[in-house]
């Protein structure tokens, strides 16, 4: 491409980019949310608990367990609807990308007595 042509080029690229901004309105700039990088809170699942056992996110963050224990597990919400991981074999994981806010209990169904909470903002 000529050096001469690259003027144009930066210029027409400028153009579509404030007609795109323009376009998308005031409602598009002021829902400053969908431009916050999401996030993914670890929880592990050792020695028959779940660390942390309690985790706080935001709306539209992801939470990943992974088992480090020698033994399968699941990570299944109380209402049994919200999230269920089936069982997670050793050395691997399950993630949920949580897209409600309020405060989500969970257990594990092999072994009722691991317990936890996600609490969503």
């Amino acid at each position: 491409m000529p050096v001469r042509s690259l003027p144009r080029l930066f210029t027409a690229s400028l153009a579509a980019l404030s007609l795109g901004t323009l376009l998308a309105g005031p409602a598009a700039s002021a829902d400053r949310s969908a431009d916050r990088v999401r996030a993914e809170t670890i929880v592990f699942i050792e020695n028959s608990r779940f660390d942390p056992q309690n985790v706080t996110v935001n709306l539209g963050d992801s939470v990943r367990w992974i088992n480090n224990h020698n033994i399968d597990h699941t990570a299944t919400s109380d209402d049994g609807r919200t999230f269920d991981s089936g069982v997670i074999p050793v050395g691997r994981s399950f993630t949920h990308v949580f897209r409600a806010r309020g405060t989500f209990p969970y257990h594990c169904t092999i072994h009722p007595s691991m317990r936890g909470t996600v609490t969503v903002e």
